[in-house]
């Protein structure tokens, strides 16, 4: 066999062995279609009598290309989606369950930061009325469930540095969740505590919680992303849950729900990768908990949606959620749109 030219110094050998590994690494690389990578680590502005919080991680911010305007008929008069009746099977609902009769629209972040969500960027007056607004925008796109508003607080925020305890994550103080607690509460709407384990686990996190979530407005939520169960700190690359962890959530709160008498609980789990959620076929479906997986990615249009089919509707558990960014979706898809999705989703997130 003729060995080629560029084949016989030591030079060329050497740089088609690059090539190789450069093309290896690319097939080896996990994809992160809507996701994150590292990137900066904003602190979390110190409240009052807060205690001292090192670097928070919020949802790092990944260049997106923008999408084009909004111009075709498809976009501006998108076709209504819809749920098929077979999607997915499941128990029938309980008395008193949110879902599929309503659907929830809920404003995601923290106080302490301006850089992790509109819940914490706007001040708190004109946060709750962008809120109403929001809410009533979904209620006149879709007159056939009713909207419920909701605060979606980062309860458990994830750090880049270790701690005291070396668990990467910083609990938020009970006068924060309190205060959060208060603005849903004079409101009647829905709380959401989200928990970003870090190098801790949901088992060890959860006992604090379960005062707030003994409330009958008060919900869970999970984020995959920030659980770091290989040790990496949170934000130099996308953490994983299993189906254990979601179970062992679901418990605890169905154990409420039966010994409180409380109407079924809501279970947010957010996703927008393969490895963020295994064994979801795992995922145990009781009708005291009702299980969102939220679709947690930003992009432009057609990236969300694959995501959307990819990892949430392709891997069924129960109902579906969909996040919208304000500041990295290019541009940010309008109720209409989201409604073209099939299944329809019915929680909506904003960021």
């Amino acid at each position: 066999m003729q060995v080629p030219a560029a084949f016989r110094s030591r030079p060329g050998r050497l740089a088609a062995i690059a090539v190789a590994l450069a093309g290896v690494a690319l097939l080896l690389r996990e994809p992160s279609p809507a996701g994150a990578e590292a990137g900066a680590q904003p602190v979390v502005h110190r409240a009052p009598g807060a205690p001292r919080p090192t670097a928070a991680v919020s949802r790092p911010a990944r260049p997106v290309t923008p999408a084009p305007a909004a111009t075709d008929a498809s976009i501006t008069n998108p076709v209504r989606g819809h749920t098929p009746a077979a999607w997915p099977v499941g128990p029938a609902p309980f008395p008193g369950s949110l879902f599929p009769g309503s659907r929830i629209v809920a404003f995601y972040g923290n106080p302490y930061s301006k850089r992790m969500g509109v819940l914490g960027e706007l001040p708190r007056d004109s946060m709750l009325a962008l809120l109403r607004k929001t809410a009533a925008e979904w209620a006149a796109a879709d007159s056939t469930l009713e909207v419920k508003p909701a605060l979606h607080l980062i309860a458990t925020v994830a750090q880049g540095k270790p701690g005291r305890d070396g668990m990467h994550r910083l609990r938020m103080p009970d006068s924060l969740i309190e205060q959060v607690a208060g603005w849903a509460e004079a409101n009647h709407w829905l709380l959401f505590l989200d928990v970003q384990v870090g190098h801790s686990t949901v088992e060890k996190e959860l006992p604090r919680l379960i005062p707030y979530l003994a409330r009958p407005y008060v919900h869970l939520a999970l984020d995959p992303e920030f659980s770091m169960k290989d040790g990496s700190a949170p934000g130099t690359r996308i953490g994983t849950m299993d189906a254990e962890d979601v179970n062992y959530a679901a418990r605890a709160l169905r154990n409420l729900v039966d010994s409180l008498k409380l109407p079924p609980k809501v279970l947010i789990v957010h996703r927008f990768t393969q490895r963020m959620l295994t064994n979801y076929d795992r995922i145990t479906v009781d009708p005291r908990v009702q299980v969102v997986i939220d679709m947690d990615g930003f992009g432009d249009r057609p990236l969300k949606r694959s995501v959307y089919r990819d990892f949430i509707v392709k891997q069924p558990v129960q109902f579906t959620g969909f996040k919208l960014f304000y500041k990295n979706d290019k541009p940010m898809m309008a109720p209409a749109e989201v409604l073209s999705l099939s299944p329809v989703p019915v929680y909506i997130q904003y960021q």
